[in-house]
């Protein structure tokens, strides 16, 4: 018998529950793209400029490492209905908290 054999399958996640943590997952890791988007552009506001200073081409550099490793993980979804419950406590508590962030940052 193989391990896939042996799988019991687990609980049914209810589809509030899943819907309300994949939104608010996909919202919170959207609005931390937005921020390290904003954080890591160029202080010279021009993208061609970050070749006369090598700090701004750190720093566009691992921005864009961030977002992409930030983007791969929205298609990534939690395993089981604990996570998506966890998405829906934190997205509670932190959504509002990230969404004041993003606002501020951008402004």
């Amino acid at each position: 018998m193989t391990t896939a054999e042996n799988k019991v399958p687990g609980p049914r996640i209810p589809r509030a529950i899943w819907y309300a943590g994949v939104a608010a997952r996909t919202v919170f890791l959207a609005i931390l793209v937005i921020i390290t988007a904003r954080v890591a552009s160029p202080q010279l506001e021009t993208l061609s400029s970050i070749w006369e200073t090598p700090t701004d081409l750190i720093r566009v550099a691992l921005g864009v490492a961030v977002c992409a490793w930030l983007i791969f993980h929205m298609f990534i979804l939690p395993k089981d209905a604990r996570g998506y419950r966890t998405w829906v406590y934190l997205g509670m508590a932190l959504l509002p908290f990230a969404i004041l962030v993003c606002i501020a940052v951008i402004r």
